[in-house]
């Protein structure tokens, strides 16, 4: 079914229950996936806490474009293109820093945090010319940008909604995470995961709710931890670790998955009630962290705040979060079959320190690329994206608990694919409009 991606066809690929598998697989409607997709959807860049400071910067990209992320002078987040006006090299190289004035290192001409040309070597070269008659027209060029409780998001189309109307309902996970803190604020960790996935960026968001899978992807950490469980309980009777309550959250049955709500919303986004859940009375941090959260909310508020336990919320087509571990991560499609994780850590200020550690624990013992648990995972999705090159079916299901006059409507449990299903609506609503910034 490849060649030209025409609406029909692009139409063609999705029932209302299944998929053809060029869509994993085809790199042409890749690159129509970066124009249509992730050219127009709000991208997640960071968080401010990440950019506390004028000139503070991060780069990052967007469907193929490299852009930054800077605090300006005047306090202002803005995201410029990564890309000098003169000869069009990257000015600033991958990562994060400090920069009071961005300088490329191919012929030296700098630009002020908000974009504008500040100077030209051998100026006096360009008189007469368009760089000397219209300098404003030379600097980076800057990209919408907006936030929503200090999590920054960017949109290469000028004609997208509103972030707010964007995110939906998905919002409630963004206010939880800055909720939870007893100050309302969050600091970040410094470190981060990044990591190559060997699989289509659709896979990964395919797996976010799952409650199908852990059984058989996580059979081995799941015995190795049930037996440290029972050693544990044999011996000394404490308390086990949270590592290891972490991952035999996956040993949960499936009528223990059936009664988790996965919720959908517009734009591809849902979110999924948490399955793992260390809170503790009886642990002396956990009980301070209470107080202190008390003091800030009061008591009914505070409860509302730490009894909502959302799990790998997707924020679609290029982010997803974990409120309860105050993680976010960041997904960006490379090629069609390579897909790069950005995994970054938070802690809430005002919490105990061995509160804000469980969220490390949290990152270490499930994303980390060399946990028990992560690269199981990692094995499904390269085994889903090689195994789509058999002939053998051309189409992928999605049937489970598929209602074709209820499918959109009410929630369903973490054993349904409505949420697959809810992430192909979006994809075909914008495959199927190029857009303004589109290819035509």
């Amino acid at each position: 079914m490849k060649g030209n991606y025409d609406t029909d066809h692009i139409r063609s690929l999705v029932r209302p229950d299944s998929v053809h598998r060029d869509v994993y697989l085809d790199p042409v409607l890749f690159e129509l996936e970066l124009k249509r997709i992730f050219a127009r959807a709000w991208n997640y860049l960071c968080h401010e806490s990440q950019l506390p400071g004028s000139g503070d910067y991060l780069t990052a990209d967007i469907a193929g474009n490299p852009v930054i992320a800077i605090r300006g002078e005047d306090n202002l987040i803005r995201t410029l293109h990564n890309r000098c006006a003169h000869r069009g090299a990257k000015v600033l190289g991958n990562g994060q820093g400090n920069a009071k004035v961005l300088a490329c290192s191919y012929h030296g001409w700098s630009y002020r945090t908000d974009g504008a040309l500040l100077s030209i070597p051998c100026r006096d070269n360009y008189r007469g010319t368009e760089v000397d008659e219209n300098p404003a027209g030379y600097g980076l060029t800057g990209i919408r940008t907006d936030s929503y409780r200090g999590f920054i998001f960017a949109n290469l189309d000028a004609d997208a909604p509103d972030l707010t109307d964007y995110l939906g309902g998905a919002w409630r996970a963004l206010d939880n995470m800055v909720d939870r803190s007893p100050d309302g604020e969050l600091q970040p960790v410094k470190s981060s995961f990044r990591a190559l996935y060997r699989n289509n960026w659709k896979i990964y968001l395919e797996n976010l709710h799952d409650g199908m899978h852990p059984l058989n992807v996580h059979q081995s950490s799941i015995a190795a931890s049930r037996e440290q469980l029972s050693r544990i309980d044999k011996t000394s009777g404490k308390t086990p670790a949270l590592a290891l309550q972490l991952v035999q959250a996956n040993a949960q049955g499936y009528r223990q998955m059936e009664e988790l709500e996965v919720t959908c919303y517009g734009y591809g986004h849902s979110d999924m009630r948490g399955f793992r859940n260390p809170d503790n009375d009886a642990d002396p941090a956990y009980r301070e962290y209470v107080s202190r959260h008390r003091k800030s909310y009061g008591k009914e508020k505070s409860a509302q705040i730490l009894n909502t336990n959302l799990h790998n919320v997707n924020f679609y087509p290029n982010a997803s979060a974990h409120p309860r571990f105050l993680q976010m991560r960041v997904i960006r499609p490379v090629s069609v079959d390579r897909t790069a994780i950005e995994i970054n850590v938070f802690r809430w200020k005002g919490a105990p320190d061995e509160i804000n550690q469980r969220n490390i624990v949290y990152a270490n013992t499930i994303h980390s690329p060399s946990s028990l648990i992560k690269p199981d995972d990692l094995e499904a999705y390269r085994r889903v994206q090689e195994g789509l090159l058999s002939t053998g079916q051309e189409w992928i299901s999605q049937h489970s608990l598929f209602g074709p006059d209820t499918d959109d409507a009410a929630p369903q449990s973490a054993l349904s694919e409505q949420y697959i299903r809810n992430q192909y609506r979006s994809w075909l609503a914008y495959m199927c409009n190029p857009g303004s910034t589109g290819d035509g």
